[in-house]
């Protein structure tokens, strides 16, 4: 064998280790996606409902592999496959464990199954914080057991009838997203819109749009960029070499960096101030939009990609809220439905022939078959997808039930399907979970240490004719308290009790909006200082605060006096008058 041969296979065996090494780590970056979806999914929903959006992350992947062993992958990738629809199972990966991993099937399988986790787990969010958890699992098994294999194996199993005819899918906009995105779509209509989220009157039509924003967004911008981060194996695994990577990590970047900028122009321009989830998700569709086309567009096709996918996700999320009244908690229609079919058509308008794929797209040919390919497949798919989810939704609501009790709903999930107070065991009120009991309190005696304050003393009881005292409630702006705070020191004052507060007056707020929909702001942030005078002159705190306060405009605030009857000091029992003094 010449010498040139034998290099030749040498690079050749190097370069196929190489890339089998890249693909399992694809892999293991899609695995993490589903922390991304996780946390995207929990802070654009409320905290009541954590915990509830965390197991079902959890639990689709764990569902959905088990199920991807029994029968999803022999489905989706069997060598017997009939008219191109689907495998014939096999189960040699059960049966015959040795011969799975000799025909070269172990990594196929990691990385199928982790895109199929994928497309399940987008459902989740577009029916969060009412979808009855045993009805998540079931609905969640039936997507990876059969409906996604079955079109998956259109798609990329090489006897694919949609494979055959030329389809281009190369990581999963029309496979994964669009199948996500319309089970998304068919189970938010079926389980019908949160509690409060739209108010009807008498006959029945809808007359408000209530928005029910997320309790985190620095939740939702950290799945977003795990998601981001996530999406370069999405894409980029499957990739042959290293020309083809790089072109699709340029590609992987661009469109979603685009298609944020045009989501933040475009609600900046409609609302007036920038939209930040809307941008999370303008992120996000961008990824789903290119993922079809990431080998066959250039630099330019995946900025106009990008730019479209920057707009449709916001007009398809306020199309389904303000006009159609369909509540997604989170966009997962918008992002992924809508821009999937989009990212699947446009590889049929801006694939390039001088990209990786070689693919001719209408804009560069002027030819229209691979549009009608695109067209036809992302049909095909979704029909399929359309009519297996709708049955599966309808039985399982006509027996165990879709939707919980609205009691359920209103409580939050966590409690009541999993038995969690809450998500954020920090914020859980104490006395509701933990005994501290009072074993360990030292009561101070009298016989103690001078360290320890002032000794106990008998304190005669309150007398009627003691001093007058006043309490005197301050409701001002929060940037303003620390002049007040300063103020009410220098005359005298000694103790006051602040917190924060939401209020308003004649100012009556001012609207803003969050996704689209205006958010009624009619209780604005404010500090309330409470203190109890009785040496210190009451007009001489109203005027100090009034001085301190006035700026002019309407929000300056609230004094309001009421008498008290009493003040006792815990610490030595004085009462009255003498209750308000500090120790000489």
């Amino acid at each position: 064998m010449a010498m040139e041969e034998i290099t030749k296979l040498v690079e050749e065996a190097v370069t196929g280790e190489v890339f089998g090494v890249w693909f399992l780590i694809g892999a293991a970056l899609v695995f993490f996606m589903q922390a991304g979806f996780a946390m995207v999914e929990t802070g654009f929903t409320r905290a009541k409902n954590a915990g509830n959006i965390i197991m079902k992350n959890l639990m689709d992947f764990c569902i959905g592999t088990v199920v991807f062993v029994l029968l999803g992958f022999s489905l989706m990738m069997a060598e017997d496959y009939v008219l191109g629809i689907f495998g014939v199972p096999n189960l040699k990966i059960l049966t015959d464990f040795g011969a799975f991993l000799k025909d070269g099937n172990a990594p196929s399988f990691v990385f199928n199954l982790v895109f199929c986790a994928t497309a399940a787990t987008i459902v989740s969010g577009s029916m969060a914080e009412r979808t009855k958890f045993v009805s998540y699992c079931i609905y969640s098994g039936v997507i990876s057991l059969f409906v996604y294999p079955v079109e998956a194996g259109w798609v990329w199993n090489s006897q694919g009838w949609l494979v055959q005819m030329g389809f281009h899918d190369f990581a999963g906009s029309a496979a994964i997203h669009s199948v996500g995105g319309i089970t998304a779509l068919i189970g938010a209509m079926m389980v019908g819109p949160r509690l409060g989220k739209y108010v009807k009157d008498k006959a029945g039509k809808v007359k408000k749009v209530n928005a029910i924003p997320g309790h985190s967004i620095t939740l939702g911008a950290l799945g977003c960029f795990i998601l981001w981060f996530g999406w370069y194996g999405f894409n980029g695994a499957a990739a042959w070499d290293g020309t083809s990577l790089a072109s699709i990590f340029v590609t992987t970047t661009i469109a979603p960096a685009v298609a944020t900028c045009t989501t933040m122009l475009f609600t900046w321009f409609k609302n007036g101030k920038p939209d930040v989830s809307m941008c999370l998700n303008g992120s996000l569709a961008g990824l789903v939009a290119i993922t079809a086309g990431c080998d066959a567009v250039d630099a330019l096709g995946s900025a106009i990609i990008g730019a479209v996918a920057g707009i449709l996700v916001v007009v398809v999320v306020e199309l389904l809220d303000l006009k159609w009244h369909i509540d997604d908690p989170v966009g997962a229609v918008g992002v992924h439905f809508a821009n999937g079919v989009w990212g699947t058509i446009a590889v049929g308008l801006f694939a390039n022939p001088d990209a990786p794929a070689g693919l001719e797209g209408l804009l560069y040919t002027g030819s229209f078959k691979l549009l009608g390919v695109q067209t036809l497949g992302i049909a095909a798919i979704l029909i399929w997808t359309a009519a297996m989810m709708a049955l599966t939704f309808w039985a399982i609501k006509k027996t165990i039930g879709l939707r919980v009790t609205e009691e359920e709903e209103l409580k939050g999930l966590d409690s009541t399907e999993h038995g969690l107070a809450s998500a954020y065991a920090d914020f859980v009120p104490a006395v509701e979970s933990l005994d501290y009991g009072y074993e360990k309190a030292v009561a101070v005696s009298g016989d103690v240490p001078a360290a320890e304050a002032i000794p106990v003393k008998k304190m005669p009881a309150f007398e009627s004719d003691a001093p007058k005292m006043t309490k005197i409630e301050i409701i001002c702006r929060e940037s303003r308290f620390e002049a007040l705070k300063s103020a009410l020191v220098d005359i005298g004052i000694t103790g006051m009790t602040v917190s924060h507060v939401l209020g308003c007056g004649a100012q009556k707020g001012k609207p803003e909006y969050y996704r689209g929909v205006q958010v009624e702001a009619n209780l604005l942030p404010k500090v309330q200082v409470d203190l109890v005078v009785s040496k210190v002159p009451v007009r001489s705190v109203i005027e100090t605060a009034k001085r301190v306060l006035y700026t002019g405009h309407i929000g300056d605030g609230k004094i309001f006096v009421y008498d008290v009857e009493n003040v006792v000091k815990v610490r030595t029992g004085e009462e009255g008058y003498a209750a308000l003094q500090d120790v000489e």
